[in-house]
């Protein structure tokens, strides 16, 4: 049975809500004050405490602030008669999981409790025990919940994340999330999605950052068959294949002005019209927009509509940075080792603390995207169940006190094929993250074709 305190200095509010909360299987105790409130606390674990904003000898802001500092386990729901929401923004960045104008309606207060216990409880269950193949044993031993990639970690920055997430999810608010390149943006817009009444529906994603303005058009809002030169059938956009669900837009900055403005009149009128058609089709498309430009300085250098990025920003998610992650890095190096033990038929248990210190010192600019393709390529070149510091990437290595300079050393035996790859490797792996991974301009800047840039790709396990 989850416990429930109820703090209210108005006694016949807290009886209220005690024989209300008990009647739909809660066990409920009250306090009236914040000192009785802390008397409480310190004696029993309570899942969430719904707390009055006013109170005679403090206010709901430092209990708050007391109970997130000294029972991170626990729920807050602020009780307010002042519907401010600049009061809602302060409060729930402080850590509120929500709050509950007065007056008070029954079906609001349960509906917000049943969601802030479920919340609770998927933040504290969302590292689970990973299946592992037979022999295969890391050492945490623990994946990162399936339905959300590896959005989830065990990190502080990781589980507000996980409270963003299930806070914004029911809702209908577009979401703008910003992050460096490799963060998990489009995993953090498939969590929302999944988690969200539109789970049934069509999630549906696409990359802004390849659209060029003549393509946008189309890959919007569809067009007839022959409706202009090339139109050989009839093609339904990504706008009208989410309707019903949620459309993702990533690389949202990489956006032509011109195709922002028919973007921004789709997204105000919901509705949308294939080129080369006259007839209008209603939308119910929630939109999730991601980039890793700083759109504030893109509107005041003309490159970016700030009625637009409006429009996008009802609630911001501002993705961490791998190295801001903490020990997560561990565990989502673990994670990785299994998955390229199994996609590879490989049997290596764990990492070197000599590997684990290099992994520690190095920045990450690439985040976890580098740090899966940097796994999946150790373990393609361990011959052995070991991984050599040989086998680092030369940047990565360079980070460990513990790494020799095997050139240079006679016993090294350097095959040059291997240096060769290795060298062209770091090339290509430089070039992309200069660019964000945008595929053209890194194979513009290398002087080769986009076929041949994927076909490397391909080869050195790169996505």
């Amino acid at each position: 049975m989850k416990q429930i305190l109820v703090i209210d200095d108005e006694v016949a509010i807290g009886q209220l809500l005690f024989n209300f909360l008990s009647r739909n299987g809660f066990e409920v105790e009250t306090a009236t004050s914040g000192l009785g409130a802390f008397e409480k606390l310190s004696t029993k674990a309570f899942d969430l405490v719904l707390c009055d904003f006013r109170l005679k000898d403090t206010d709901g802001r430092e209990i708050l602030k007391e109970i997130k500092a000294n029972y991170p386990g626990t729920g807050v729901i602020i009780i307010t008669a002042y519907s401010d929401i600049r009061l809602a923004v302060e409060l729930i960045k402080l850590g509120a999981y929500d709050y509950i104008s007065k007056p008070l309606y029954p079906n609001e207060i349960l509906n917000t409790i049943n969601k802030a216990i479920e919340t609770r409880e998927a933040i504290h269950t969302s590292v689970s025990t990973l299946p592992i193949p037979e022999k295969v044993t890391p050492k945490k031993g623990k994946e990162i919940s399936t339905d959300l990639g590896y959005v989830v970690g065990e990190s502080d920055v990781s589980l507000e994340l996980m409270r963003q997430i299930n806070l914004v999810a029911p809702t209908n608010f577009s979401v703008l999330i910003y992050g460096e390149s490799g963060t998990g943006k489009e995993a953090v817009a498939k969590s929302i999605h999944l988690k969200s009444s539109r789970k049934d529906k069509p999630f549906i994603a696409l990359d802004c950052g390849s659209l060029t303005k003549e393509l946008a058009g189309s890959e919007f809002f569809g067009h007839e068959k022959g409706s202009f030169t090339g139109a050989l059938a009839t093609k339904i956009g990504h706008f009208e294949q989410a309707n019903g669900g949620t459309l993702f837009l990533d690389e949202i900055g990489n956006l032509s002005y011109e195709s922002q403005m028919a973007l921004l009149r789709t997204v105000q009128e919901r509705k949308v019209k294939r080129i080369g058609s006259t007839k209008e089709i209603d939308l119910d498309v929630r939109i999730i927009v991601a980039t890793n430009e700083n759109l504030p300085q893109a509107i005041k250098d003309g490159r970016f509509r700030e009625d637009l990025y409006y429009r996008f920003n009802e609630f911001m998610i501002q993705l961490p940075a791998l190295r801001e992650r903490g020990d997560d890095l561990i565990l989502f190096a673990d994670y990785f080792l299994v998955q390229a033990n199994q996609e590879l038929g490989k049997n290596i248990p764990g990492f070197p603390k000599n590997i684990l210190n290099s992994f520690k010192a190095y920045p990450w600019p690439g985040n976890i995207r580098e740090l899966k393709n940097v796994i999946r390529r150790l373990v393609l070149l361990s011959d052995t169940n070991t991984i050599l510091t040989s086998a680092l990437p030369l940047e990565i290595a360079a980070q460990s006190k513990d790494v020799s300079t095997p050139i240079s050393s006679p016993s090294a035996s350097p095959d040059l094929k291997n240096r060769a790859q290795e060298a062209e490797y770091e090339t290509i792996m430089q070039v992309l993250k200069q660019v964000s991974f945008n595929k053209s301009k890194a194979a513009e800047i290398l002087n080769i074709d986009r076929k041949t840039l994927y076909n490397k790709m391909k080869s050195f396990s790169i996505k």
